[in-house]
């Protein structure tokens, strides 16, 4: 065992000093770090899913679009219809749902059941509209005021929708509870047929401006829109609301809806995403986001969304710099995938140079030490040489001793800059020699 540990280190000894043998340890080492640091910086994923809502709402609409988007990118976007925020919500939070992405709307996630979903960026408005039959409320005036609902007929949005989340919590705050009105819990199409049908009074629908399933509404006789007198207070009292001016007719010039400018009270539709989600994917959504949003100007201003105001969850880091700073120099001059493979180059090159750098700087140190062992070493053996010298049955074992000396001395290669070392030891093996042979 001690005799193949000799060799095992002899061997190390004998490439110590092989520039070939350095340099392949070298590149070996750099390759294993490099093929390490490339697994844990893993590429972005060529498809992902996003959950949306019923198709006929703007969360599927937005959907349709971002994936015409990122098709265009060499990214398959999958869509998956819901019943709306709540639901999205949920999938998203599962580990095992297959969901990366989904659209929520504002003011209805309880952030503390989800730690690990972070904002992208809020889209669009999504006001509160409120239809109601004139008729119902024509001795009122119209309807202006939420208790003015105690006793209607009224849907508040279906289950699972962010609709029924936030008809309630608007409820709650006017002082009407679920007994105080007859409150049905229906999906939108049901809920205009019953308008249509006169088996409702009023209808919560929370929708942004460009929504198809608004236009359903227009054909519907003698009903008309809430104005919120009070926005401003319900604005106030749930920070995530923002009061929003509609002007007549804005919604159907040709039906007169609004039939007087009016304001609403409107959340923000947000991309939510799992917190773990790729940095070159936020860029990519973001930036697709910008050419879809400029279409969607009838309430927000041009260049409003997407944002980072109105958001639930926490807006992910690079979303905040993109919003900021806009796309990075690499995805403003390089094609996506380009771009993805080049930000992950420099991404583990940057480790591996931080590591190298200094370490370059300890080679001399190093290789200086090794030198001065090697000799110590010589001389150690010249010692004993010397100490020996008077003993006349060890003659024969000095010089042999001495020959292997001079021999190996003969054969070190150093670098230039310690010749000096070298030429000192030899003269010192010299002087040795000379003193054997004074002594014999």
């Amino acid at each position: 065992m001690q005799k193949t540990i000799q060799i095992f280190m002899k061997s190390i000894k004998r490439h110590l000093y092989n520039p070939i043998a350095i340099g392949s340890v070298f590149f070996a080492v750099l390759i294993i770090a490099f093929g390490i640091l490339w697994i844990l910086i893993p590429p972005p994923p060529k498809t992902i899913e996003m959950a949306t809502g019923f198709p006929s709402g703007l969360y599927y609409q937005f959907g349709e679009r971002l994936k015409t988007e990122l098709a265009q990118e060499g990214v398959k976007l999958d869509l998956m219809t819901t019943g709306g925020t709540v639901d999205n919500l949920a999938l998203l939070n599962e580990p095992n749902s297959g969901v990366d992405f989904a659209m929520v709307q504002g003011g209805v996630a309880d952030m503390s059941k989800y730690p690990k979903l972070v904002s992208i960026a809020g889209m669009f408005y999504e006001p509160v509209w409120v239809w109601y039959r004139e008729a119902a409320f024509k001795s009122e005036g119209g309807l202006r005021l939420l208790s003015q609902l105690k006793g209607k007929r009224v849907s508040i949005g279906n289950e699972g929708s962010g609709t029924l989340v936030l008809s309630n919590a608007l409820l709650q705050i006017s002082g009407l509870s679920a007994s105080d009105l007859r409150a049905e819990k229906l999906k939108p199409d049901e809920a205009i047929h019953k308008l249509n049908s006169g088996e409702l009074d009023a209808v919560f629908i929370v929708v942004a401006t460009e929504s198809t399933i608004l236009k359903k509404f227009y054909e519907i006789p003698n009903i008309r829109l809430m104005s919120f007198d009070q926005a401003d207070a319900y604005a106030r009292n749930l920070p995530y609301l923002s009061k929003v001016n509609v002007p007549r007719g804005l919604l159907s010039i040709s039906h007169d809806l609004p039939r007087q400018d009016i304001q609403v009270i409107a959340a923000t539709a947000t991309l939510v995403a799992k917190e773990d989600i790729s940095p070159a994917m936020v860029s990519l959504l973001l930036e697709a986001s910008y050419d879809i949003l400029k279409s969607y100007s009838r309430l927000q201003k041009a260049g409003e969304f997407p944002s980072s105001t109105g958001l639930d969850f926490p807006l992910h880091v690079d979303a905040e710099i993109f919003l900021k700073d806009g796309p990075s120099f690499l995805h403003r001059h390089l094609p996506f995938w380009t771009a993805v493979w080049v930000g992950r180059f420099i991404k583990i090159v940057i480790p591996l140079l931080v590591i190298l750098i200094p370490l370059f700087t300890y080679i001399p140190a190093i290789k200086n030490f090794f030198l001065k062992l090697k000799l110590a070493q010589v001389y150690e053996e010249l010692k004993v040489i010397e100490k020996n010298a008077l003993n006349p049955d060890l003659k024969e074992k000095n010089y042999k001793d001495l020959e292997l000396i001079e021999r190996r001395v003969g054969n070190m290669k150093i670098s230039m800059l310690d010749a000096k070392e070298l030429y000192d030891l030899k003269g010192h093996v010299t002087d040795v020699r000379n003193r054997l042979n004074m002594l014999g």
